[in-house]
């Protein structure tokens, strides 16, 4: 499957299939367009989704509400040193399966405080220079992933 050819959509844009790798630690996997996503499921030194050859060059660490929220509250240290080999990636993110709204209204089942969160939040993205982008939902998380995994693949692989 990841011999594929590439397919075209139009006469400028070849549309590649890249082989996404999923941590097999990773629950719930997104399920990617097949057409474009190939999966391969192995551990990933950090983060939940990467692509197969860089694995150490770009990462997604994929957190829904309630498990983002424990990562930076009660479970820092541990979340803090996945976020330490994160930040010597080229490109890596947290995708948080949530909208700032959702923190900030207090929509999950920790006691901690909404302010708590997004100083943590920051933290991550000042301290630590990882960004920490609020999709929403699952499904928009889910195509940002791929498009980011998607967009990397391209800015590697050239034209």
């Amino acid at each position: 499957m990841t011999d594929a050819p590439p397919t075209t959509t139009s006469r400028s844009e070849r549309r590649e299939r890249v082989v996404v790798v999923v941590d097999t630690r990773e629950q719930q996997p997104y399920v990617f367009a097949p057409e474009l996503v190939s999966v391969v499921r192995r551990k990933l030194p950090a983060g939940d989704y990467s692509l197969e050859g860089h694995e150490t060059q770009v990462a997604a660490e994929r957190k829904s509400l309630d498990d983002y929220v424990a990562s930076v509250i009660k479970n820092r240290d541990r979340f803090a040193r996945e976020l330490h080999v994160l930040s010597s990636y080229d490109v890596a993110c947290v995708v948080v399966e949530a909208s700032l709204d959702d923190i900030l209204a207090h929509r999950y089942r920790s006691d901690a405080h909404p302010h708590a969160v997004l100083g943590a939040t920051l933290s991550i993205i000042v301290d630590r220079t990882i960004p920490v982008f609020f999709c929403g939902d699952r499904q928009i998380a889910q195509r940002f992933v791929e498009g980011l995994l998607r967009r990397y693949h391209k800015k590697v692989t050239g034209p």
